[in-house]
């Protein structure tokens, strides 16, 4: 688990240095005021009533209203159905098994240190945490988080232990 938690931090620090170089709203290099956000400091909330039992830790900005960077925690064995963004999604998995479903297209299983690269628009697919345990990752996008469904259709409640 020691390991885990080790790789975790690493992606973690990789992603966030990669993702200040590039500006995006972040400090520019030499800013004066470093950021630090201890994993027990980490403020988790409900991400909302179409996503149930789903996490969001916002580390920068406003997921609600505009560019943001957050962790995302789904719980073990939550889907949510064929859906877009209105926004592009960088998505880094930092644990558990991520399961990324095109439409159209196989199934792709990403473990802790994979990368997703979601456009916005009319990108259609499925987005899963496997059976095993929760599913944690990284998302950056300079717009704000939406998840609309495609057909109507709403992620069902997680499965109960």
């Amino acid at each position: 688990m020691r390991a885990r938690n080790v790789l975790a931090s690493s992606v973690l620090f990789v992603l966030a240095t990669t993702v200040l170089a590039q500006g995006s709203g972040a400090p520019k290099a030499g800013a004066s005021r470093a950021v630090i956000i201890p994993d027990s400091d980490t403020k988790w909330t409900d991400l909302g009533a179409d996503a149930p039992g789903v996490k969001i830790a916002d580390l920068w900005g406003n997921h609600a209203t505009g560019a943001f960077g957050a962790l995302i925690k789904f719980p073990a064995g939550f889907t949510a159905p064929m859906h877009t963004h209105t926004n592009d999604f960088k998505v880094v998995v930092v644990s558990g098994t991520w399961v990324h479903g095109p439409e159209g297209k196989p199934e792709v299983r990403l473990g802790p240190g994979s990368y997703v690269m979601q456009p916005g628009g009319n990108y259609r697919h499925t987005t899963l945490c496997d059976n095993a345990s929760e599913c944690v990752f990284f998302v950056q996008s300079k717009g704000k988080f939406d998840l609309l469904p495609v057909g109507g259709e709403k992620a069902p409640a997680p499965a109960k232990e």
